[in-house]
């Protein structure tokens, strides 16, 4: 199972830091993604990282402003939000994906969805 933490309600230009919790084993053979799901929109695809954390993804409205991560040895994947805007306000969740050793961004590949975490942006 998988437990996001960290949301919260921040100024535009504020950051925020959300964590991932896993509890399976076997966290260290699958890529981690987090998704956001705004109000009346897809969840869409915010970031990705893979098993050994070697290889990331961002979302081209995210990319240098956020960065994804991912402690292993923990069992915790991160994502590190900068340079916040209204836009970003969702609800963020983290997944793994569902192939291990596979590296993919579509939301379709990714299951195991944890609990999401609320981030607003004010203006």
């Amino acid at each position: 199972q998988l437990q996001a933490s960290g949301g919260g309600l921040v100024q535009a230009g504020g950051f925020l830091r959300l964590s991932c919790a896993a509890s399976e084993r076997t966290f260290n053979t699958y890529t981690m993604g987090w998704f956001r799901q705004a109000p009346g929109k897809e969840r869409e695809f915010v970031a990705a990282i893979s098993w050994t954390g070697g290889r990331t993804a961002y979302a081209d409205s995210v990319k240098g402003r956020f960065t994804i991560s991912r402690d292993n040895a923990k069992n915790a994947v991160n994502l590190q939000m900068t340079n916040l805007k209204v836009e970003d306000t969702a609800v963020y969740y983290c997944a793994n994906h569902r192939v291990p050793k596979l590296f993919g961004l579509g939301k379709s590949e990714y299951g195991s969805w944890g609990q999401g975490t609320l981030v607003t942006v004010s203006s």
